[in-house]
């Protein structure tokens, strides 16, 4: 079949390289892709939010499926363009429509959706900025640490965890009166503060069925020891030591069954993956958030981690018709670590040529900010590479990946030296 892969990250090379080793993928395209992405596919120079420029380019390159990769597209609507659209409907895409999309683009929504559905989570409460008054009054009389949150999509940088209501209350004044998120910042969500350790697991679902993909644990700030700004994240380990066989039975009976049947019973037409932000209390999980498609970078180790071939099992849930119930995983530990640019996650430059890629032969690279042109390959974003390396153990695949970014200079390039070191004594 032909496939149309949306996205531009290491995500989408993941995903790309994955699937291109299906022997059921003819051709694949990635729009606009990145440097590794030319690796696996044709890239194509296509916006993401001009749904008609995807519709001439699905048509006339012939595509039989289109896999949606970030969030935006999908809180944009075009699960629902394609339903609605007479030369696309019958096309399969993967991703929820707009409505289920509010699962990551409104927390509000998701919390609502939790709260009606009876799953774990933190208590809270919502205000807009015409509420800002009762906001403040609720800040100061919250217990700390508090959690705030802009409602919609800030690409992973909406969250804030305060410990005094000073640091809260700025928080209020940068998304209502300096307008930091822009729309996205119309709601604050001031959460409770759960004490525990976070990870991320996966299910693949058709609005009906699921199965559950590889965990794995993100590490979100820029600095070591988890300290500094949140990043889109800097690193990640799959599997995740202490989410043992009754933990992750937990998860799946008092939070992957209750959300699937929530979508049911609300009729949302969900067909994709569903990323659950978790965190582990005392060995009881609750949900920190949704997300509506695969995570950035768990997905460049969860991928790897699955033997199974992907493109099927992916076209099924598409189609309404997903039949496999579980996955072939390897039992290695897979580690990444992303090399970022200097300055990330606030200015850092560009451009910037990347050395040593082809001496790297025990790991995978999955590309994330990358181009290339007649000179090389060079710089485009804050992320810039993804080194992932498999082992028996998480030390030994965290050397690998360490002895691989050893190998690989940028200017100014910069990278968390301690990824994994919190589960190494698991």
């Amino acid at each position: 079949m032909n496939i149309l892969l949306l996205g531009s990250g290491g995500r989408e090379h993941a995903i790309a390289w994955k699937i291109g080793q299906s022997p059921l993928c003819d051709a694949l395209y990635i729009a606009p892709g990145n440097a590794g992405t030319l690796e696996e596919g044709g890239n194509e120079a296509l916006k993401l939010n001009d749904f008609n420029s995807i519709k001439s380019f699905v048509i006339e390159n012939n595509i039989h499926f289109v896999i949606v990769g970030p969030e935006d597209p999908l809180a944009l609507g075009i699960v629902d363009f394609f339903k609605n659209d007479l030369l696309l409907k019958n096309i399969p895409i993967l991703g929820p429509d707009q409505y289920g999309a509010q699962l990551e683009s409104s927390k509000d929504f998701a919390k609502q959706f939790m709260l009606r559905h009876n799953i774990p989570t933190a208590q809270y409460q919502t205000f807009t900025q015409s509420e800002k008054t009762q906001a403040e009054d609720y800040v100061r009389k919250h217990t700390l640490p508090i959690v705030m949150k802009a409602d919609g999509l800030a690409a992973g940088k909406g969250v804030v965890i305060c410990n005094s209501a000073e640091e809260a209350l700025q928080f209020l004044n940068e998304v209502w009166e300096d307008q930091k998120f822009g729309v996205s910042g119309n709601k604050v969500v001031i959460e409770q503060f759960l004490s525990g350790i976070e990870l991320s697991v996966f299910a693949l679902t058709d609005g009906k069925n699921y199965v559950i993909l590889p965990n794995a644990k993100d590490y979100k700030r820029i600095g070591e020891g988890d300290q500094g700004l949140n990043t889109g994240g800097m690193g990640t380990v799959s599997p995740v030591p202490f989410a043992d066989a009754k933990f992750m039975q937990s998860v799946e009976e008092t939070i992957i069954k209750p959300t699937i049947q929530g979508l049911q019973d609300e009729n949302i037409n969900y067909k994709g993956f569903v990323f659950f932000g978790l965190i582990n209390v005392d060995g009881s999980p609750y949900v920190i958030e949704y997300n509506v498609r695969m995570g950035d970078p768990e997905t460049e180790v969860v991928f790897p981690r699955i033997k199974d071939d992907i493109l099927p099992i992916l076209f099924e849930a598409a189609n309404g018709n997903l039949k496999t119930t579980s996955l072939a995983v390897h039992p290695e530990y897979a580690v990444c670590v992303i090399a970022v640019s200097g300055g990330y996650p606030e200015a850092y430059e560009k451009g910037k040529k990347i050395q040593g890629l082809e001496k790297v032969k025990d790991s995978i690279i999955f590309h994330a900010g990358t181009e290339e042109n007649e000179n090389g390959i060079y710089t485009t974003g804050g992320r810039v590479l993804a080194i992932v390396s498999m082992g028996d153990t998480i030390k030994a695949a965290q050397e690998k990946s360490y002895d691989a970014l050893h190998k690989i200079s940028f200017e100014k390039m910069n990278y968390r030296k301690d990824i994994g070191n919190d589960l190494l004594n698991y």
